[in-house]
Formats: C-alpha cells, structure tokens, sequence
C-alpha cells in the first residue's frame, strides 16, 4: 500500500474487482502450482491487503516491509515450500500460461533460479520467476547489499557462479510494451485494456498485444513512464 508513486495501487478498483483481485484469480489458474499465498508487510496500512485476501479466499502473509528477501523466506517456511514462484501484486495482466512455461523450464533444467525476464522481450508485466526452497534460503543467508534484500531475487542472476538459472524468455522482442501498475499513466492504459478486451479478466497476454499493436495510441498513455528498479547489466548476459 506504500507505492511511492501511486500509493494503494494494489487495492484500486480494475474490471471487476481489485489490482489484487485480478492477480489473485489468475495466478489460481496456475497447474504446476499448488498454492497462492500474498506475502504483504507488518506495516499497519498493509492490513488492508489481508482483509482483501480474506474476502478473495486466499491466504497471506506478513513479514518485513523493506527486507523483502526475509519476508519471502519466511513466508516460503511458514508453508514448507518446495520451490517459491514469484509474481508481483501490480501486475493484473500477468498470464498464467507463462508462468507455467516458466515453471516447465525451469523443471526441465533442474535449474536453482528460472525467470522469462532474462533477456527482457516480454512486456513489462508478464514478469515470473521461480527458484528453489534452498537457493532461496542461501540468498536469504549470503545477500548483504541493500537492493538484494529489498528485490529479493538479485542475488541468484548476479552470481551465476553459484547458482543454476534458466530462461524462458519470448522468442520475439515485445518489451517496448509497459503493462504494469506503477504510476497513473500505468492505471489509465490498464483500464483502457479492461475497457477494450473481451472479458480482460482472464485474457492472454497475445490479446493484449493485439489490441495495443491495433490501437497505438494506447501503447502510447505510459511510455514515457521510466521504470523504478532494472536489474544490473550482468544479467543480461545470462542464457
């Protein structure tokens, strides 16, 4: 609820229900998951994001509002995860066969960290990745710099030294696109996907894309917008 630059985001109205709503439900769509669990703050104002997963069915959990790592370690204990797929709260439009391709790969390469962000080509939104209980608990360990604890997955794709990554990054480059919720202009163009998309709620992200190749001017509403936090140059380089 503390977004810098549009605070509440998460809990703002989209479609037919809350951001959070339209994550929840489709991330619940998910086959090679077994559990949703929102993992929010102590912070006082973040009660409101448990009384939303009460009211949505889906379990929460609250750990520390600026060392984001320990709070997804902890709440990965707290449910003896075997492995954590990680999915922001701002991005509605998040689809659920990515994240399973995501997955998939990331079983077939019996890899330590998977994402398909490495190298960016899908649209900024659609980000996923997964990694193990145990790498999770030795970058909860070993992680000292300040924005490793706060991003929480830094620490795996800046030492592939140590750590097994795979990539199930799209075949063709679509990441001019910005379909997460971080700003006004963000919300405006979200809404005008809802607006524009037949039953936007449990949409493809290939729908999406359709509608913003046909219509540019909507692309248009956030380019502008510059992204907060990019991860370091190394990782580009990954496979």
């Amino acid at each position: 609820m503390g977004s810098s630059r549009l605070p509440g985001k998460v809990l703002l109205p989209l479609g037919e229900g809350t951001v959070l709503a339209n994550v929840v439900r489709r991330v619940q769509r998910v086959r090679l998951a077994h559990e949703v669990l929102v993992a929010t703050s102590e912070s006082s104002r973040d009660g409101a994001i448990v009384e939303e997963c009460g009211r949505l069915g889906v379990r929460s959990f609250r750990g520390s509002e600026n060392d984001v790592l320990d709070r997804y370690y902890r709440a990965a204990c707290s449910r003896a995860a075997e492995a954590v797929v990680r999915v922001t709260a701002d991005c509605p439009l998040i689809d659920p066969e990515l994240i399973n391709e995501t997955v998939r790969v990331f079983l077939r390469e019996s890899a330590d960290y998977g994402s398909n962000v490495f190298p960016r080509r899908y649209p900024r939104g659609l980000d996923t990745e997964v990694f193990t209980a145990s790498a999770l608990e030795r970058a909860w360990n070993e992680a000292r710099e300040p924005h490793q604890r706060e991003h929480v997955t830094p620490y795996f794709y800046e030492h592939p030294e140590i750590f097994r990554i795979s990539s199930a990054a799209a075949e063709v480059d679509h990441s001019q696109y910005r379909w997460t919720l971080d700003t006004p202009e963000d919300l405006q163009l979200l809404r005008a996907v809802f607006e524009n998309v037949p039953n936007a709620s449990n949409c493809g992200w290939k729908e999406v894309l359709g509608l913003m190749q046909a219509r540019p001017e909507l692309a248009a509403l956030n380019a502008a917008v510059a992204q907060k936090y990019v991860p370091a140059q190394v990782a580009k380089s990954l496979p």
